[in-house]
């Protein structure tokens, strides 16, 4: 009898060790991050990518655990080619099984891949590329951003320097990011009673400006002020210093542009007095988030947090919101709350349109100042542009 009592004693211990052994502990939560890391953009993906862990360290409370399951990331780079990017995120949806994937940079990389999300049925917020088709023509029920699109950076720019009377050029590069930039900057200007004359789009990774900039000269030098040439590039390189050496300023021309990375920034220090509007910039928001955000980037990397690092902040703090409400990882529940979701941000709060699941968001209009002892030029606040206002309109299928 104590024999037989002893292996009761032995194959229930056996049992119960097998119940709670970690291998049937709870899986953890999948993040797929697909970025530019090597590339003209890699400076914007590795902010996303150093974002996306500060946001999902703050969203958790430090733990790295929603709903009491450990996040798991895996990152990938695009090296910005469209195949690769579609074949990263086919392996990540159907061999790694993440649940969510979170990129990419480049929007002509973007469109590429939203049909892999529709065919595996899974989300992908894209973060940062801007195109409008992404939540446009191109646009699925899967997809979801927290990038701001090219029509709020149109927007909120326009509102900053277009009234009646105003005559625009614009440059940009030549293709989805510049174009579809340059259509929604054109049409807000427009309904603010602005003209915009002329347009130039280059190749981008070109470095000589010369033509396209004699071409603007010659479509504004006739017209009376105010007269600006509106400037959208992405990545290295562009057309500032050739423009500030052009002579525009004897035909009365001003620049103006959107806000970017410190570093390009830094050949903005010559623009003081520009005016445009911004994304983000590290001093203009003003929130719990941000405070946080800002001193624990400068603790761990002695300087500011950047434009796209807040942008990898947001998409976490999306994903920890989404799958905490939720309750769950399964598409349909995380498509059921996101839809019109609210979530904090170091910009402050943003909501989950329903309509197209564009991240609606607040911008900040700025002009630029310059002081000797900060390397950048500075954005300074002259209004915080509500999500409200720099609604984009909606553009997708439905």
């Amino acid at each position: 009898m104590k024999k037989n009592l002893f292996y009761l004693i032995i194959v229930v211990a056996a049992v119960l060790s097998i119940g709670t052994s970690p291998l049937n502990a709870a899986e953890p939560i999948k993040i797929g991050i697909l970025q530019g890391l090597s590339g003209a953009l890699e400076v914007y993906a590795k902010a996303e990518v150093t974002g996306f862990k500060m946001g999902l360290e703050w969203a958790t409370k430090g733990t790295n655990q929603i709903i009491g399951r450990d996040v798991q990331l895996l990152v990938e780079d695009t090296q910005l080619k469209p195949d690769r990017a579609k074949m990263l995120l086919t392996k990540m949806y159907g061999d790694d099984k993440v649940d969510i994937a979170v990129g990419p940079t480049s929007s002509g990389v973007a469109l590429a891949i939203l049909p892999v999300a529709e065919e595996f049925k899974k989300i992908l917020m894209v973060e940062p590329a801007v195109a409008d088709s992404i939540t446009g023509a191109n646009w699925n029920r899967y997809i979801f951003r927290t990038g701001r699109n090219s029509s709020q950076d149109a927007i909120s720019n326009a509102v900053a320097i277009a009234k009646p009377g105003v005559s625009i050029a614009a440059i940009a590069q030549d293709y989805a990011f510049g174009r579809d930039g340059v259509t929604a900057y054109k049409q807000a200007a427009e309904k603010l009673g602005a003209k915009v004359i002329h347009e130039e789009y280059t190749d981008p990774k070109a470095t000589d400006f010369t033509a396209p900039i004699q071409k603007i000269i010659a479509a504004l030098k006739d017209k009376p002020a105010p007269k600006y040439v509106f400037i959208i590039w992405a990545g290295k390189g562009g057309p500032i210093p050739q423009m500030l050496s052009s002579g525009l300023d004897k035909y009365g021309i001003q620049i103006t542009s959107g806000g970017n990375v410190l570093d390009a920034l830094k050949m903005m220090k010559p623009l003081k007095g520009m005016i445009g509007a911004t994304y983000y910039y590290y001093e203009n928001p003003k929130n719990p988030v941000n405070d946080w955000f800002v001193k624990e980037h400068f603790a761990r990397f002695k300087e500011p947090p950047d434009f796209f690092t807040c942008g990898g902040f947001a998409a976490a703090s999306a994903i920890v919101s989404a799958i905490t409400k939720a309750g769950s990882t399964d598409t349909e529940k995380l498509i059921a709350v996101m839809e019109g979701m609210e979530f904090m941000t170091p910009k402050g709060k943003m909501i989950f349109r329903k309509d197209d699941h564009q991240a609606l968001q607040s911008m900040f209009a700025f002009k630029l100042d310059e002081k000797p002892n900060v390397e950048w030029a500075i954005p300074v606040l002259v209004r915080e542009l509500s999500p409200e206002e720099t609604a984009p309109p909606i553009m997708n299928k439905k």
